[in-house]
């Protein structure tokens, strides 16, 4: 069949559709043939060309990637073909695709953390993903076995999963030990959503702007709701958590948020912040050493992880958050839909 890829020839442009000859697995490499892929925050990111550091300054993505360009690292597919190297290949085998991929050779690959290194090869944000009916793997080692998780969901723990898994697991005995608050209920928030739920016996606190969200979290267990833009939220927050929380996640990652989640931290608390929308935090230096308190980043999560985070799901103790599916044709609205804050969980293209 021919393989076609909806893409962007130029950063900001709208996604067009090509056509050509899928290309041949050589060596380890192993082709497949996408069944669904989800579309990430991170994708508009990518696609706009940048992120926003905030006082105007700008982090640029433009290069490091050919053009025309095909987005989209959250992939379930079949295995179509494989190159000689490749061992233990079953044509036909539907997997997910773990796609933070890096040099192999650094001390961080060397490691486990190859999706923090710094020459990687991930798909979809380096090379060629999964907005497309075909996509090139490396090497099967990358390609993970899913069922019995429903098809449309399973490519999208390869990156909102396996983030959310991280985040939680940063917090540390915090995630068990105390009420946490999450911020932001999209597509990654949910999974962090459900991880912490299936790790704690404890409800989360969550905050989103959107009132859809924040009513389908308390029907999933939250044990409060908040609205970032009430003014009333921080006294709010204050009393839900008895004068702090022991543990946040920011799933949204702008100015206001992380510092909403700063701010509602009890002495030695735990702020994780995943989110990539921009902006500037700011804050008082001395309060770092005299609340005690972290702040940590995290970059989706290794590939140990993700099979960690599978293992979990298979078992059936994570809730899944809502999918809905849209034909590739429609992978520039999706990208529109999300960014304009129409997207509830995940939309899931399909080839």
């Amino acid at each position: 069949m021919k393989m076609k890829k909806q893409v962007f020839a130029e950063y900001g442009a709208p996604l067009t559709e090509i056509s050509g000859e899928p290309p041949k697995p050589q060596g380890s490499e192993v082709l497949v043939r996408v069944g669904h892929c989800g579309v990430c925050h991170s994708d508009l990111h990518l696609h706009e060309g940048h992120f926003d550091l905030g006082g105007g300054r700008k982090l640029e993505l433009a290069g490091g990637r050919p053009l025309p360009f095909a987005l989209g690292h959250e992939i379930e597919g079949e295995i179509e073909a494989a190159g000689q190297d490749a061992k233990d290949v079953k044509i036909g085998r539907r997997i997910v695709v773990y796609p933070w991929i890096g040099c192999g050779e650094c001390a961080l690959c060397k490691r486990g953390d190859e999706h923090l290194c710094l020459k990687p090869r991930q798909i979809g944000i380096q090379v060629d993903g999964g907005y497309a009916t075909h996509v090139m793997v490396p090497h099967p080692r990358y390609l993970l076995d899913y069922d019995p998780i429903p098809a449309a969901l399973a490519g999208t723990y390869m990156c909102s999963g396996v983030t959310a898994y991280s985040s939680i697991e940063k917090l540390g005995p915090a995630a068990e030990e105390s009420p946490i608050l999450i911020i932001g209920l999209g597509g990654v928030g949910m999974m962090g959503f459900s991880f912490l739920r299936a790790r704690s016996k404890f409800a989360p606190v969550v905050v989103d702007i959107d009132p859809k969200k924040r009513e389908h979290a308390l029907a999933n267990g939250a044990a409060a709701a908040f609205d970032p833009n009430d003014p009333a939220t921080r006294k709010g927050l204050m009393a839900a958590s008895n004068g702090g929380f022991a543990g946040a996640v920011d799933f949204v990652g702008s100015d206001k948020t992380a510092t909403l989640g700063y701010g509602a931290l009890a002495k030695g608390g735990k702020l994780v912040v995943v989110g990539l929308i921009g902006g500037e935090m700011h804050l008082s230096v001395p309060t770092l050493p005299l609340k005690g308190v972290s702040i940590i980043g995290n970059y989706v999560g290794s590939l140990a992880e993700a099979k960690a985070m599978l293992d979990l799901v298979r078992k059936g103790k994570v809730a899944p958050i809502p999918v809905s599916t849209r034909p590739l044709s429609e992978a520039q609205q999706a990208l529109d839909d999300l960014k304009a804050g129409k997207t509830v969980g995940r939309a899931v293209l399909v080839p």
